[in-house]
């Protein structure tokens, strides 16, 4: 019932629309309006830099049309795997402003309007790109966190619409997609934390001002100080900026007090003391090993995963791979039985060598790492290390 509701509202707004369509010639540009709907990040992961929409109001026909392009859903079939494998689709969708505004005032997250100084031409050129893009055929694209997103589908669109006559004068600092993100982190330090463990060597590069627009509060500071040119005459893009929704209240941010950084210094010093304790005692702590090696080789796992595997850019290079990686789990039941015997293992001399250039080449590795790593790479270096200090004993 709920689903054939909602195609039944669809289908009203489709009207408005076609018949706001053909009645274009017959009324003022100041009867049809376009604005661009940047929304206050949220406190999920997906909603930490915020979300644009594009507005249309035709005050003649008394419709108002919000259109999204951000909409997708968890109880797609094979959703967490898609994801994974960067072959998430999103999808165009429409709804009233009323209910958009509704939706961010029970969250509590703010909406700024831009309303955009287009000409009668230029937004019915628009309308028609929307309705194009809202059929069945044309809603649904593939979603790319960095290069095409509800962010930079809107621009596209409207810019479109303009042909291309838009000028950026916001100004351009020298950003990477990393420090945006960063930008949209502070105060998520596992969600921080888990986007450095992913993403490689790539969203490190100095990007371009336009790159910078897939967060939407870059684009939204980008239309504020963008100009419409046409020959010698030119004309702010953004005609009017006003707040429909102020949610009048500090972002929140995670409330964990163990941070990454705490947490594994935390486990760093917990492994050091084992393994003195360990080398007094003459104890292996095989299990401690076992434990250890196993989750770095989980977590290597995934970034063979999207290194390889998976479709989204910029997760690979991941020089954490030299760190983290499936060759820990195919060689854990070899080291660990030798450790049983009391024996040495080659695996932990090779190791050692690879983690102590990795830590020695961090400041040169064109990666910027999360500072949390530092602690676990020494914790595998230590267990590593100590296995090379069972005397007597040959190596094998």
């Amino acid at each position: 019932m709920n689903n054939f509701i909602r195609h039944i509202f669809i289908c009203i707004l489709c009207c408005f629309m076609a018949t706001a369509r053909g009645n274009e010639s017959t009324i003022t540009g100041d009867s049809i309006k376009f604005s661009l709907l940047t929304c206050d990040p949220g406190n999920e992961i997906y909603t930490l830099f915020g979300h644009t929409a594009i507005l249309y109001q035709n005050f003649t026909q008394k419709t108002d049309v919000v259109f999204n392009y951000g909409l997708f859903s968890f109880e797609t079939p094979n959703f967490i795997w898609r994801f994974v494998k960067g072959e998430t689709d999103y999808a165009l969708g429409i709804t009233t402003y009323d209910r958009f505004k509704k939706e961010y005032q029970r969250y509590n997250r703010s909406v700024w309007k831009q309303e955009l100084n287009l000409t009668t031409a230029q937004k019915e050129t628009l309308l028609n790109l929307l309705q194009t893009n809202y059929l069945p055929q044309n809603r649904i694209y593939r979603y790319n966190f960095l290069f095409d997103n509800c962010s930079t589908r809107a621009r596209d669109i409207i810019v479109k619409a303009i042909n291309g006559e838009v000028e950026y004068t916001w100004p351009y600092h020298e950003n990477t997609f990393r420090d945006i993100i960063y930008e949209h982190t502070v105060g998520y330090d596992w969600s921080r934390f888990g986007m450095d463990f992913c993403l490689g060597m790539d969203v490190d590069q100095p990007i371009t001002a336009n790159e910078e627009m897939f967060a939407p509060f870059s684009l939204m500071n980008e239309f504020a100080y963008a100009n419409i040119t046409t020959g010698n005459h030119s004309k702010p893009l953004v005609f009017h900026t006003s707040i429909p929704v102020d949610s009048h209240e500090d972002a929140q941010t995670e409330s964990y007090l163990i941070t990454p950084l705490r947490a594994f210094l935390l486990l760093f010093m917990v492994v050091t003391a084992l393994t003195i304790y360990g080398i007094k005692k003459k104890k292996s702590l095989w299990w401690l090993d076992l434990l250890l090696f196993l989750a770095a080789g989980v977590a290597g796992c995934v970034i063979a995963f999207l290194t390889f595997f998976s479709e989204h850019p910029a997760v690979s290079p991941n020089f954490l791979i030299f760190v983290f990686h499936p060759i820990h789990l195919l060689a854990l039941p070899f080291f660990i039985r030798k450790e049983i015997k009391g024996k040495r293992s080659i695996y932990h001399v090779l190791n050692a060598v690879i983690l102590t250039l990795f830590i020695l080449l961090w400041p040169i590795i064109p990666q910027h790492f999360n500072l949390a790593v530092l602690p676990l790479a020494l914790s595998l270096l230590v267990r590593s290390g100590a296995n090379l200090l069972i005397p007597n004993v040959p190596m094998c």
